[in-house]
């Protein structure tokens, strides 16, 4: 069973160790560990998923057509980072068993969002959800032209969480200068601190301008110190 954190768990806390000090999310001490993740595991799961597939796709496919489905099976992903983050993950129930399973899925990220163990997805949600996407584009592409656009989906997947993870936990703590590491920065941490209800795109932010929902606000950088 899922649980809420206590206030006595959070007493006495600062604000920069609430911020990470993610509570227990379940009563069992199994289900409990495996919600939370190196940002590491992701990696090593959909790494050699990826080879594979693309391993499949030049064995089987025109080479010209692989960066084509490819590209394809990315911005598909891109699409799906948006609208999961907006659709689901900021379906937000006032209470009972919707408002449990939104504090589960994405509200206890949006209470203690440096927790570095809770940012990126836990296997047992993103393999399924693989396994699923994948059976998708069998079913509509057929293959071997799903074995290239998997690639890209899961490449896609990939990249979120990994820069997911970089966004709460910059290198040495400091800000990127860099102007795309910058922005997505800006964005993600104005939707954390500022604009719960904008910047839906975290690795893949031009749907927010494509959709309206684009953080602005102030020219001061949001911090999540």
């Amino acid at each position: 069973m899922a649980t809420y954190p206590r206030r006595d768990e959070l007493a006495g806390l600062r604000r920069s160790e609430i911020l990470k000090a993610s509570p227990r999310m379940f009563e069992s001490n199994l289900l409990d560990k495996l919600s939370r993740v190196h940002w590491s595991v992701p990696a090593f799961i959909f790494g050699p998923a990826i080879a594979i597939a693309l391993a499949l796709s030049i064995d089987q496919m025109t080479l010209w057509q692989i960066p084509l489905f490819v590209a394809g099976g990315y911005l598909f992903w891109t699409l799906t980072e948006y609208w999961l983050h907006r659709i689901v993950f900021h379906f937000e129930p006032e209470e009972g068993i919707g408002a449990r399973l939104h504090w589960i899925i994405h509200g206890v990220h949006h209470d203690h969002p440096n927790d570095p163990l809770r940012l990126v997805m836990p296997p047992s949600v993103s393999v399924p959800l693989a396994a699923l996407f994948f059976a998708l584009f069998v079913a509509v592409l057929g293959t071997p032209e799903a074995y290239a656009a998997s690639a890209g989906f899961w490449g896609g997947y990939l990249f979120y969480d990994l820069t997911h993870y970089y966004l709460h936990h910059l290198p040495g703590g400091r800000k990127p200068t860099a102007w795309i590491p910058r922005k997505l920065h800006e964005a993600h941490m104005r939707h954390h601190f500022r604009e719960h209800d904008k910047g839906y795109g975290v690795s893949a932010p031009f749907w927010d301008h494509v959709f309206g929902t684009a953080t602005g606000g102030s020219r001061r950088n949001p911090t999540q110190r």
